[in-house]
């Protein structure tokens, strides 16, 4: 699913394109996938005309005013964290839930705590991160939401989202020194993470991301609807809506209740044991 990459229109624009150097395209498509990607390529088109907050790879903040909002209660989310990675090393790694992820990532050291994500929630991990959860509410068009744990010399390599009708927010939890050690690259702009900030950005762009310092480094990670004008806020409102009936997601569903039984029945048993 991860298909793309950025290049400088003839204004010198950032613009999105698909197709990322080095990664493998899907091995001869379905006729059905090939109908699919042509319907969210025109919808990616209708999205970049008729976006009310432009096309840039970086936002500012003062672009979405709930922002502010969500900064201000870190503290809370934070501790939430804190208590999650009491067993960091139980955690599933991003690509063993989402097995498209794999093009990029198959190493054991990008983890996720995984609360929401179209339509579908973990309702074990938000009973662990009530916070968390009632402070993502705050946001317009949320899509998903989770913890992203990069470990100790994690580095994903270049590569953009599946559909440009998201954007997505990172606010930063845990970001370790030194700071030129870790960052995010979107299109040509080279961003660190902030304790308590957010980043709000456009993943169809082709970003980049890494951690080699020797802590980890956690974000909330965050997708939300891209604010658009009708006609195409209606055909992303649909292809958003259908996401959620496509292999991709049905499969991380599937992979995330396994580990999420695995999980929560050792705690029962912990919590069960003779003192």
């Amino acid at each position: 699913m991860h298909h793309g990459a950025t290049q400088p229109d003839r204004q010198g624009e950032p613009r999105q394109t698909f197709g990322t150097a080095d990664i493998a395209p899907m091995a001869r498509p379905s006729l059905t996938a090939r109908f699919f990607m042509s319907v969210v390529a025109m919808a990616e088109r209708l999205n970049l005309k008729h976006s009310k907050v432009g096309n840039p790879p970086v936002y500012d903040n003062a672009t979405f005013p709930w922002v502010a909002e969500i900064e201000r209660e870190w503290p809370l989310i934070r501790a939430e964290l804190d208590k999650v990675l009491l067993r960091q090393e139980e955690l599933p790694s991003f690509h063993d839930i989402s097995t498209d992820v794999q093009t990029i990532s198959k190493d054991k050291h990008w983890k996720t705590f995984f609360l929401t994500g179209y339509g579908l929630s973990s309702e074990q991990n938000i009973r662990q991160c009530p916070e968390t959860w009632r402070i993502v509410q705050k946001i317009p068009g949320l899509k998903t939401a989770m913890f992203s744990i990069f470990e100790p010399g994690k580095h994903l390599p270049p590569h953009r989202g599946p559909y440009n009708g998201v954007l997505r927010l990172h606010l930063g939890l845990i970001v370790p020194e030194p700071r030129d050690k870790l960052g995010i690259r979107v299109d040509k702009t080279l961003c660190h993470w902030d304790e308590g900030k957010a980043l709000v950005f456009d993943d169809a762009y082709e970003h980049e991301a890494w951690n080699h310092t020797d802590k980890t480094r956690v974000v909330l990670f965050v997708d939300f609807v891209k604010p658009l004008r009708f006609p195409a806020r209606l055909v992303n409102w649909l292809l958003l809506n259908l996401a959620v009936f496509t292999p991709f997601i049905r499969e991380g569903l599937d992979n995330h209740k396994a580990w999420e039984k695995k999980f929560y029945a050792e705690a029962e048993q912990l919590r069960n044991r003779p003192r």
